[in-house]
């Protein structure tokens, strides 16, 4: 692919809250006066006129080029593995099981590292290199850590990932494979995020946090392009999405509005379908009570450790998504996404992560009880292959 020098037009930073704007061109976390994530403002009134979605479609495949609703202003700092185009699969058989229409799975395992953490994190760590940071941080129930550690090791920089200590042996070893120093935690994700953050202001490292930076979730939006490109610029009717931090969900719900402001798609949106562990469920707890905020989730406890996150940062963010388009939360039981894992794999040879099966469970909960019409497009998101975990299976 050729690129221009200057691949963005980012223009500022804004936080959602009180749309104060944050100057990009500098390393930004939060807006500290809302306690809020800041997000990406792009001239997106220029490129509805001169940006060809078609055009996009006929660059080599990957990520970047979606290079101009990115954050990376110069190619050089462009950080790639190979990730993005992840493979959008039918799943015919089980969809006449369920009565269903077409169900498909975006399949995230398809990416370096085996997870859609690839997306966020070859963004993020892009972004900060060009801005001038040299060692990152960030606190991960697993395989947000592997991604830093492979892509910081791509860009010369330092990863330090800060891990829960009964995390699977195969995300420690994943970290240590890539050179980045691995510190466990005894406590979960929450806590792993506050020593993280010690950590990182007593030594000048920049911190990669789910939504306390701006970055990651720009990764995470090229999943909403995507799946607009193969529906022919048309979206599903329902998208069904494993939550924890809720990073892609939002990602795409604002991709969807990127995408509607350049004229590619129209104004319809796809129900936003949150599925969560019955031992951890504080996005779907709240939902039900139609709480504004997310309170944290009192000891959490499951086996899908992408999925066990009891304090949700961006609470405000999910719950407007989710509540904006129509959707829902779903709490299903280990069991059933265990079940649910080894269904995918033999019926239809898609060897999910638990946290992508937990998306089948909680559709065959929406198809029990009429929640979706057989005319109507589901996609349940896989976040990561099933490999990774057959060792806690």
């Amino acid at each position: 692919m050729l690129y221009s020098k200057n691949m963005s037009e980012l223009t500022s930073l804004e936080c959602p809250e009180c749309g104060e704007l944050f100057n990009h061109e500098q390393l930004q976390t939060i807006c500290t006066k809302c306690d809020s994530p800041l997000l990406c403002n792009y001239d997106l009134v220029d490129y509805a006129d001169s940006l060809d979605k078609e055009q996009i479609s006929s660059r080599p495949r990957g990520l970047w080029r979606w290079h101009e609703l990115l954050p990376v202003h110069n190619h050089d700092y462009c950080l790639t593995l190979g990730e993005g185009d992840t493979a959008l699969l039918p799943v015919p058989r089980i969809a006449a099981e369920l009565g269903l229409g077409p169900v498909f799975v975006k399949d995230e395992g398809g990416n370096p590292t085996g997870t859609f953490k690839a997306r966020g994190l070859a963004v993020a760590v892009s972004r900060a290199k060009e801005l001038g940071a040299k060692a990152l941080s960030i606190p991960t129930a697993g395989n947000a850590g592997g991604a830093l550690a492979a892509y910081a090791a791509r860009a010369e920089m330092e990863a330090h990932v800060f891990m829960p200590a009964d995390a699977p042996l195969v995300y420690q070893a994943e970290v240590a494979a890539h050179g980045g120093e691995l510190v466990l935690v005894d406590g979960l994700i929450d806590e792993a995020g506050r020593q993280a953050a010690l950590q990182t202001e007593a030594n000048g490292w920049f911190g990669l946090s789910t939504f306390k930076e701006p970055y990651r979730v720009e990764g995470k939006k090229t999943m909403g392009f995507e799946l607009a490109e193969a529906f022919h610029w048309e979206l599903p009717e329902v998208i069904i999405y494993p939550t924890g931090g809720g990073t892609g969900l939002v990602g795409m719900w604002k991709a969807f509005s990127e995408m509607e402001a350049m004229g590619w798609i129209g104004a319809d949106r796809p129900r936003m379908v949150c599925v969560q562990s019955e031992g951890c469920a504080p996005v779907v707890k709240s939902l039900e009570g139609g709480e504004p905020r997310i309170p944290p989730w009192e000891n959490a406890e499951t086996t899908a450790h992408g999925i066990r996150v009891p304090k949700v940062y961006a609470d405000r963010l999910v719950l407007s998504a989710i509540r904006e388009s129509g959707g829902t939360g779903i709490a299903v039981s280990d069991d059933e996404f265990i079940q649910a894992q080894a269904e995918l794999a033999q019926q239809e040879g898609i060897h999910t992560c638990l946290e992508g099966a937990a998306t089948l469970a909680g559709l065959r909960r929406m198809a029990a009880s009429g929640e979706v019409d057989p005319s109507e497009r589901v996609v349940l998101f896989n976040t990561g292959t099933g490999l990774k975990q057959m060792n806690v299976i």
